[in-house]
């Protein structure tokens, strides 16, 4: 599995006969590398997955689906505004849904945060419940990207029915949990062998860097990978 960051919660991860986009927030996101652009991080892009509504995460997705054809995945609520959008290969679920993507699987979860759209310049339009989202894939580890979120004891059943071994985590702090309480949901709950941080350094208001999670994760801090935005790894 090759997992590349492009700031904030958007990620690409590429397995076999797929290429993922997850929350492709890219041309407006300030910590998007400037010697990239959205087509090439679009190149072969299969899916889309989606946690929740919010435009900075939503962010691309109807540009690069319409240009690639892309498989748009989310909450149903989130699919009807991509279809109203033009999308016309959406594959709509809900919390607690599983289905079955060809190369992969995916889940959603709970998720504690909210969803809207504002960027039709109009007033908020409600766009479900925000999720997180459990992909599993022959041959490779399980990914749980976690959305936007707190931490909640519910991610001991979530780690109970999934046994994520690779965890992205928010951990910017005012929108999401910050770097204590994340380290707390991460050591807890879950069996990590890779932890990924992200949504933080983005905007001013959001915690910098991922040191404050980095020092709380303690001893486990040798299972945190700290990517560098737009460089690909191995998971």
């Amino acid at each position: 599995m090759q997992i590349t960051w492009y700031g904030h919660a958007a990620f690409r991860v590429e397995i076999k006969d797929a290429v993922i986009l997850i929350d492709p927030f890219l041309s407006g996101n300030p910590v998007f590398p400037k010697d990239l652009s959205v087509d090439r991080v679009a190149e072969g892009v299969t899916h889309i997955l989606l946690t929740h509504g919010h435009d900075d995460h939503i962010g691309d997705t109807v540009a690069i689906a319409k240009k690639t054809g892309a498989q748009v995945t989310g909450n149903a609520e989130i699919c009807g505004w991509a279809g109203k959008q033009g999308i016309e290969n959406v594959n709509p679920m809900n919390s607690g849904g599983k289905i079955d993507l060809g190369p992969f699987s995916v889940a959603m979860t709970m998720a504690h945060h909210s969803s809207s759209c504002h960027s039709s310049g109009e007033s908020a339009i409600y766009l479900g419940n925000p999720h997180g989202l459990v992909i599993s894939a022959p041959g490779e580890r399980t990914l749980y990207h976690m959305g936007d979120t707190c931490a909640f004891t519910d991610m001991g059943l979530i780690n109970e029915l999934h046994a994520p071994k690779i965890g992205i985590v928010p951990i910017g702090d005012r929108y999401t949990m910050g770097g204590k309480e994340a380290a707390v949901a991460c050591t807890r709950f879950f069996d990590f062998q890779t932890i990924i941080p992200c949504h933080y350094g983005t905007f001013p208001g959001l915690d910098q860097t991922a040191e404050t999670f980095t020092t709380a994760m303690g001893a486990d801090a040798a299972k945190v990978t700290v990517p560098v935005i737009g460089t690909a790894f191995s998971a």
